[in-house]
């Protein structure tokens, strides 16, 4: 890893601040982008670069974050899709704005994202696109009908990726997790065994994995993380 440029949205959350802690562990420069203003509590030092307020649902937005990382590190190597949202309704009684919310969360953002970082992926050795999906849009359960068709679509999304890059050497992956411990996640399912979800660290090993040059052979995948649910 060390010595590849990372970005990674959504990094002020659980999941993003875990996959940053590891990516400058190991010793990489690290692009953190996020809708919030303030950056993740850590990492933090000369090869860390923060972003906050950029919109991803707009693509100028994301596009000038993109190659204002390319232009701090000189190029880029690995984008991190984790920048997304979450909302339980049932669909009778769902709002036509959760859809169109979820949408843009969820789907919008990762093509945003993407689009802006394939020009300077095609510069690197090894380009990587690791999305995060959801196990939930394989099997929908009730109230996750809106959640579900916008993490679908992301599936859907980087499958095609996957074909049209192929020739560039970029792989484009996802992560599929079932439910993620977050301090959120434990407090809206107090009674729920807590210790069978998987963990932000486990996922971001999973991840880092797939961003690494040692997945080659690997692409257009979609993998369940789903821990012991």
């Amino acid at each position: 890893m060390a010595g590849r440029v990372y970005v990674i949205t959504g990094a002020s959350g659980v999941l993003g601040s875990a996959v940053a802690r590891a990516v400058a562990e190991a010793g990489s420069p690290v692009a953190l982008i996020d809708f919030a203003q303030d950056p993740p509590a850590e990492p933090a030092g000369p090869d860390v670069f923060f972003q906050g307020g950029v919109d991803l649902t707009d693509a100028n937005s994301a596009s000038a974050a993109i190659d204002a990382v390319a232009d701090r590190f000189g190029g880029l190597d690995v984008l991190l899709n984790i920048a997304g949202g979450f909302s339980w309704q049932t669909h009778e009684n769902s709002l036509v704005e959760t859809w169109h919310r979820l949408f843009l969360m969820n789907v919008q953002t990762a093509s945003n994202a993407s689009r802006a970082a394939i020009p300077h992926l095609r510069r690197s050795a090894a380009g990587r696109i690791v999305n995060v999906g959801a196990n939930a849009a394989l099997k929908a359960s009730m109230g996750m009908g809106a959640y579900a068709a916008s993490k679908a679509g992301v599936h859907s999304l980087t499958q095609a990726l996957s074909e049209e890059l192929k020739a560039d050497g970029i792989t484009v992956n996802a992560v599929l997790p079932s439910i993620i411990d977050t301090p959120t996640n434990r407090a809206d399912m107090p009674k729920a065994d807590a210790s069978a979800w998987v963990t932000p660290t486990e996922l971001a090993a999973v991840m880092l994995f797939l961003a690494s040059p040692q997945a080659s052979a690997v692409t257009g995948a979609l993998i369940p993380v789903t821990g012991r649910v």
